[in-house]
């Protein structure tokens, strides 16, 4: 197969499919609106801009927010992720657009068609997407690749590629000790190549060698190139050259990065307070002891707080010393498993937000004790401290739980070098999506 042909159309048809999608929905809902609420005679003298204007703010809100969502993806994310971010999407639209509709209309209407449309919807979203994730197979079968490898071997990258068999099929692994015109000649057999670990000197050879023949180039990047992603650029004279700058979160940008933190938990802790409260009985009735558990995490600039969590273990189970959880473990109660299974555990932490330990989005607070054994293996674990630590994070919605600390620590790195308000509010929103992900708690 020539992917290079293919993959320059493979652009326009995610595009298509994605036209395609919001042209459904946005008909969905343009046709309850026009036709079940009567909203020509409704607007005709009270609302600006009239029914036309409700429909394009519904098209602009679906487009954003399943956009930031990754409901767009056709191609990368996997089938069911692809689904839950459009519904998600869906949803979270079609209440804010209630509320419009009840704006313009001056008055509370009946939902029911609202409600049912989107469960049209809903069954519509799954079925388009399995059809377009069936021509996808069909029109782009698994690329081809070739592993080099060096220190750690080949295994690590063949565990993560494999994960998308429907995307990749690594044919040949090969060392980077092996001879170099070798491993030439193998880059240039198959559909692309991964680099993985590789010295920097056999890396630029590759590297060169992918450029000159077009050849598609998978590098897992070292701490070093995460760094210099945000640096900026300059010449002297006829010298390009890269400038690394201060690295972390600007004042601007923590001053509203603090404002929305405030702004939200405050909001989330009013919503969910009912829960609250039945969670703690729950938590209270089960055996007697605490409802809250304490516990010391390191944030910005490595000081020690004291972390808020809905106790999910049995009151003696680290009098042998701290430990990770394990996928599992005996010592989770039976109703913290379920906690757990829906991060409901992690709730008081809202309550570390509002005192300003840690915010909403940020690489997620390890125990001093953790970070000192994790600092043994890689002396820059310290780095993601450069900011406050997070409720959740980019590692957290990118990652696993049973991810490889280092590749945590880049994934974390990467949000640092990134940060954006709008990454933060990315990142929130996909977080709703892993709390029906058990990967991300079932423990290493």
């Amino acid at each position: 197969m020539d992917y290079k042909k293919r993959d320059e159309y493979k652009k326009l048809v995610s595009l298509c499919q994605s036209v395609i999608i919001l042209a459904i929905e946005v008909t969905a809902f343009g046709y309850v609106w026009y036709a079940i609420y009567d909203t020509s005679r409704d607007l005709e003298d009270s609302f600006t801009g009239g029914a036309n204007l409700v429909v394009i703010l519904y098209l602009v809100m679906l487009f954003s927010i399943t956009r930031l969502n990754g409901g767009y993806k056709f191609g990368h994310l996997r089938l069911m992720d692809l689904i839950f971010s459009q519904i998600l999407s869906l949803v979270g639209t079609n209440i804010l657009s209630y509320f419009v509709m009840c704006l313009a209309l001056r008055k509370m209407i009946m939902p029911g068609a609202l409600i049912l449309i989107t469960i049209i919807d809903i069954a519509v979203i799954f079925v388009y997407n399995g059809l377009m994730y069936f021509m996808e197979i069909r029109l782009y079968p698994p690329r081809r690749l070739v592993l080099v490898y060096g220190d750690k071997g080949p295994m690590e990258m063949q565990d993560t590629f494999n994960a998308r068999e429907d995307k990749f099929c690594i044919k040949e692994s090969i060392s980077a000790d092996s001879d170099i015109e070798l491993i030439m000649k193998k880059a240039e057999e198959y559909d692309g190549i991964i680099i993985h670990r590789v010295q920097p000197e056999l890396r630029s050879k590759l590297l060169h060698l992918c450029y000159k023949k077009d050849i598609r180039a998978y590098i897992a990047p070292y701490i070093s190139d995460i760094i210099l992603w945000s640096s900026g650029n300059t010449h002297l004279f006829d010298m390009p050259m890269l400038v690394t700058h201060k690295h972390g979160i600007t004042v601007v940008e923590a001053f509203f990065k603090r404002i929305m933190d405030l702004f939200l938990s405050f909001l989330m802790l009013i919503i969910l307070s009912p829960l609250i409260f039945i969670i703690a009985l729950i938590v209270k009735l089960q055996d007697g002891g605490p409802v809250i558990y304490k516990q010391e995490r390191v944030t910005k600039g490595g000081k020690i707080f004291l972390i808020y969590k809905f106790r999910s273990m049995r009151i003696d189970s680290e009098l042998s010393g701290a430990q990770l959880a394990e996928k599992n473990d005996d010592r989770v109660t039976g109703f913290g498993r379920f906690l757990r299974s829906l991060h409901l555990d992690e709730i008081p932490q809202l309550i570390n937000i509002l005192k300003g330990d840690m915010s909403l989005v940020g690489p997620r607070p390890e125990r001093p004790e953790i970070i000192e054994k994790y600092k043994d293996e890689i002396p820059e674990f310290d780095y993601r401290l450069k900011v406050k630590a997070g409720l959740t994070g980019f590692a957290q919605v990118y990652g696993r739980y049973k991810t490889p600390s280092y590749n945590k620590l880049k994934l974390d790195l990467m949000y640092i070098e990134h940060y954006s308000i709008w990454l933060d509010i990315k990142i929130l929103l996909l977080t709703l999506k892993i709390i029906f992900n058990k990967e991300n708690s079932e423990g290493i």
